[in-house]
């Protein structure tokens, strides 16, 4: 087997687990929420945000040294 068909079949595996991760990991107990304002969204959402300023911030900062 080539690299090249590793490198797909492991592609394909991760993105089969990330799909079928969500159903196997389901916070509700009892199918869909009645109402849309069930879903809390404010700390995941924080940490994604601060995770992505904090990598944007190393990024540029490698970008600037490297140009010096």
């Amino acid at each position: 087997m080539t690299s090249q068909h590793k490198k797909t079949l492991i592609s394909l595996f991760t993105i089969c687990v990330i799909m079928l991760l969500p159903m196997l990991v389901s916070a509700q107990l009892d199918g869909i929420p009645n109402s849309p304002e069930n879903a809390p969204i404010d700390g995941g959402l924080s940490l994604l945000v601060a995770a992505g300023v904090g990598y944007g911030a190393k990024k540029l900062k490698e970008k600037r040294s490297k140009n010096q």
